[in-house]
């Protein structure tokens, strides 16, 4: 009998106190933190019984009837870390949630922790209230947006067995312009949405049939009153507020403990739907519509015969019930994904890439498919990310069924990484894409000052070589550059003669190598220092990408006052020498 009851409630049984003690007695075996006798001695004040410190002012569903089903007894293999969203490699099929479902809670719960860190919300325990409250959304019967396929509404709250509750929205959210009904995923009633309701997908509007609008408008619902929900009384009072049931109460901790030992994503559409409800109304399959008595034309519908003695018709035996089938959504008819003429994907370290990853949503007829959700997974040994530092995105297909990637920013590792594009909530063959980062180049390089370089045999210049490095008009930062003391224009090895630098221990180096310029583009070499050679000699800069700025340093014993037109002389360097007095010649080129 256990056994029974753990999986599901009884026809009818949910308002009797039998069937209440049966299911506290259950719950307090998986609720967190509770005991047996605590949810006996709730339960005995049955369903509609108010409880201590509950409030009495409504609440979030108008205490709407719910689905009474409980988790299996055996709870499924425990995930590695659920409270991330590790998948459960196995388990009970009722462990499984909706993809796009199981996207909003956790999407909810990672806002709250943000905007209100002291309320410790669980996503289990919005997936326990959206199990209880419409069977994850119809098993996940929604749209790429996260939209129900179609609306699920409550009863009539008209007073005749439920709560009476007067229209308070014109029936915009419920169609009914006499009584209020619970709307939606999680079941709100449009008096508690006018204040509660949230935009959670970031379409603008505060939606009670889309499920990110309605899990967070659930999250934010809990956590009100400084509630803080690792605290057990806590916890209780603030489902006790969504729906002022110790059935209620019990039912939705049975799964939230459940939910916590693990769960999996399943494919939108192809989740479970609960069978029992607490107003003992079985699910059924929505009635078709049948089709007209067909008559000729001018002739009446022949009566049924009755039965002998005039009595009344016969009655026909029932139909078997006709098995209830889940509304087809977009994500179910994908064959396979096609990439949407996706350019060469090659970005600068540091910059942003000018193409985006565009992929198309296609079903076996090659016929593209709106409104699919496609996810955007970075991968590889690179530090780049989408447009606001993430390495995942998802995004919806337009209307010609093609999805638009956010754009991808480089890091600072160069290389090769790759983005693979995927259907959330069905297996198909994802398209991967190869994107390139490429180091940090300058296409110019200018000095700082016009002033010239000179030094007497010996000496130590006494102004340093500074640069600035730009890239098509813009500032060219942490560009790698290398300098080098070179022969000539013509022979650019190294000078064994002629100024050098300095290393750490004080000794002569003419090339330097590992040179990086700031965040302003500026590079300052090191100070230069001179032999006793005398004449004209060229220092090279050279950055990554091949542009190079060469500069002129002269080395003479009388630097002061040299006559502008005295004859060059050959240097030792083999290069030409000017007049000290002549601007010093710098050239740039790629």
């Amino acid at each position: 009998m256990a056994a029974q009851f753990g999986r599901r409630l009884c026809k009818g049984a949910a308002t009797t106190a039998v069937a209440a003690a049966a299911v506290a007695a259950l719950s307090a075996s998986q609720a967190p933190g509770a005991t047996g006798e605590d949810h006996a001695r709730r339960a005995t004040a049955g369903a509609s019984a108010p409880v201590p410190d509950a409030p009495s002012d409504g609440n979030a569903t108008g205490n709407s009837p719910y689905y009474t089903d409980l988790p299996p007894l055996n709870s499924p293999n425990p995930s590695p870390s659920p409270t991330v969203g590790t998948p459960v490699a196995q388990g009970d099929a009722g462990a499984g949630i909706p993809a796009t479902v199981l996207d909003a809670y956790k999407k909810a719960e990672a806002e709250l922790r943000s905007g209100k860190p002291g309320c410790n919300l669980p996503w289990q325990l919005l997936a326990a209230i959206g199990k209880v409250e419409s069977g994850q959304a119809r098993g996940g019967a929604v749209d790429a947006d996260g939209t129900t396929i179609t609306p699920i509404l409550g009863p009539a709250l008209d007073g005749n067995g439920f709560a009476l509750i007067k229209d308070t929205d014109h029936g915009q959210y419920d169609g009914n312009t006499e009584y209020d009904q619970a709307v939606g995923p999680m079941q709100f009633i449009p008096s508690t949405w006018a204040w509660a309701g949230r935009d959670g997908n970031g379409d603008g509007k505060k939606d009670p049939n889309n499920v990110y609008d309605a899990a967070l408008a659930a999250g934010h619902y809990l956590c009100r009153d400084g509630w803080d929900l690792s605290r057990e009384d806590d916890l209780h009072s603030a489902i006790l507020s969504y729906n002022n049931s110790q059935d209620y109460l019990n039912t939705v901790l049975s799964w939230l403990e459940y939910y916590r030992k693990g769960t999996h994503s399943v494919p939108d559409g192809s989740g479970g739907l609960p069978a029992h409800r607490s107003d003992g109304t079985p699910r059924t399959p929505s009635p078709k519509p049948s089709d007209p008595q067909k008559s000729k034309p001018g002739k009446k519908p022949s009566p049924k015969p009755g039965k002998p003695g005039g009595g009344s018709p016969s009655p026909k035996p029932p139909k078997p019930p006709v098995p209830p089938t889940t509304p087809q959504t977009p994500t179910d008819t994908v064959d396979h994904l096609q990439d949407a003429d996706t350019a060469t994907l090659t970005a600068m370290a540091g910059h942003d890439f000018t193409e985006q990853i565009g992929t198309r949503a296609e079903t076996k007829a090659d016929k593209s498919v709106a409104k699919v959700r496609i996810r955007f997974t970075i991968s590889g040994d690179t530090d780049a990310t989408f447009t606001g530092g993430e390495s995942v995105a998802t995004v919806a297909t337009d209307a010609k069924g093609v999805a638009l990637a956010p754009a991808l920013q480089a890091g600072e590792k160069t290389g090769d990484f790759k983005v693979t594009a995927t259907v959330v909530g069905r297996k198909v063959h994802g398209v991967d894409y190869t994107a390139t980062v490429t180091e940090r180049v300058a296409d110019t390089l200018t000095r700082t000052s016009d002033t010239p370089l000179t030094c007497t045999p010996g000496g130590e210049f006494a102004d340093q070589v500074k640069v600035k490095a730009t890239y098509k008009g813009a500032v060219a930062d942490k560009v790698a550059a290398t300098a080098t003391l070179i022969k000539s224009p013509l022979d650019t090895t190294e000078n064994d003669k002629g100024p050098y630098f300095k290393d750490k221990d004080g000794k002569p180096v003419r090339t330097l190598a590992d040179l990086r310029t700031d965040a302003k583009g500026l590079l300052t070499l090191p100070k230069l220092y001179a032999d006793d050679t005398t004449g004209i000699f060229l220092l090279r800069i050279t950055t990554a990408g091949g542009t190079t700025l060469t500069v002129e340093l002269t080395v003479a014993a009388d630097v002061t006052s040299p006559s502008p037109s005295a004859s060059p002389s050959p240097s030792p360097s083999g290069s030409s020498s000017s007049s000290p007095s002549s601007s010093p010649s710098s050239s740039s080129s790629s």
